[in-house]
């Protein structure tokens, strides 16, 4: 079973603080099982998107852990990540968004390698 989305999204932001990395819910989703997508913004205003990860993706072993994907290979205009993100949206209302400003790019996330 996994964890609901709002538990695991304060969890998240618990570790961020941890860190001494900013984060915030700038959009709030489902409650029990609402997609995260985070988004990391560096300090020139270029920001990495990370999704989650297909199902494909999934530890058999482990298929309740949440895994993420980046959606481009190197940082991003913030507004290109701003219109990727409304897009989802309006695929899918329920999805959470939290957003994470760190000058090294530091996400904490269990992210599976692109080829």
């Amino acid at each position: 079973m996994r964890l609901k989305s709002s538990i695991w999204v304060s969890a998240y932001l618990r570790r961020c603080q941890g860190e001494g990395v900013f984060g915030a819910v700038s959009r709030r989703g489902a409650e029990d099982a609402g997609a995260v997508f985070v988004k990391v913004v560096m300090p020139d205003r270029t920001a990495m998107l990370y999704a989650p990860a297909p199902q494909t993706a999934y530890d058999e072993d482990r298929p309740f852990e949440r895994v993420f994907a980046p959606v481009s290979p190197q940082p991003q205009p913030e507004a290109l990540v701003d219109e990727r993100l409304a897009k989802e949206i309006r695929f899918d209302p329920d999805i959470w968004i939290i957003e994470t400003e760190d000058r090294l790019g530091r996400h904490f996330l269990d992210v599976i390698k692109q080829a």
